[in-house]
């Protein structure tokens, strides 16, 4: 049992800093008052592994990315991850009907995925399908494995939804995500966006895959025929960034 003077939290661990921590969560005691900072110091003193990473491990807070001054309260939920691979205001009841995020690991059907978002007053619907390559700079990839932080990822996922309504001029917009092992030529991803005319569906679509690789909770391993590799992810805000005395 703690005193008056220390706090528990949980730690989540995902992607290469879970294999650095060599644990997908732990239990932790903390001084209060705390801050994602000060968790994050007593972090990397338990787990020195963590410090390979330098600044670029980013804090959620209850499945929220937080800055390093965000404060801790007993019993929070803090995940640490390294960068994802790879607010605007509600939506309407309309675009909210067909919308959808989803996760999965079952094979996606890309044509059933485009043929949900067809509401009769758009003129254009978009669809990306990013499946998984064999060859990346010469090294040819064996299978993927994708792990996501699936409770943050579905609320960034739909903070994406409605970020693209209040950007582009769109009807709905739909985003289907696969986890787990990936043979080659497996879609991992699809985005499938309407609107009343294409040029929007076609900016909308290519800015949500671009945000989803930056900031959705999801990460990319890829086997190859002499090792594996977490790919490394294109980073995050630079708000939600260590500073340097962290």
């Amino acid at each position: 049992m703690t005193d008056a003077t220390q706090i528990n939290v949980r730690l989540l661990f995902f992607g290469a800093a879970r294999e650095a921590a060599g644990c997908s969560e732990e239990e932790l005691t903390v001084h209060a008052p705390a801050t994602a900072a000060s968790v994050f110091t007593e972090v990397l003193a338990r787990h020195p592994a963590l410090q390979r990473f330098g600044r670029a491990l980013l804090v959620a807070v209850n499945e929220e990315y937080a800055g390093m001054d965000a404060p801790i309260s007993a019993h929070d939920e803090v995940a640490i991850f390294p960068p994802v691979s790879g607010g605007a205001a509600d939506e309407s009841a309309e675009h909210s009907a067909q919308d959808f995020f989803e996760l999965t690991t079952e094979p996606i059907d890309v044509g059933a995925v485009a043929r949900r978002i067809v509401p009769t007053r758009s003129g254009a619907t978009v669809t990306l399908d990013g499946y998984v390559r064999e060859w990346t700079r010469g090294r040819r990839t064996l299978y993927l494995v994708y792990e996501a932080y699936a409770p943050m990822a579905l609320s960034e996922l739909q903070r994406l939804g409605r970020q693209a309504h209040a950007q582009f001029n769109i009807t709905h917009i739909g985003i289907i995500h696969r986890t787990g092992r990936l043979e080659i030529g497996d879609t991992s991803v699809v985005i499938s966006v309407s609107a009343p005319h294409r040029r929007a569906a076609f900016a909308a679509c290519e800015w949500a895959i671009r945000e989803l690789k930056r900031t959705v909770p999801i990460w990319k391993k890829e086997f190859y025929e002499d090792g594996e590799v977490w790919v490394e992810g294109e980073g995050a805000p630079e708000a939600l960034q260590h500073s340097e005395d962290v």
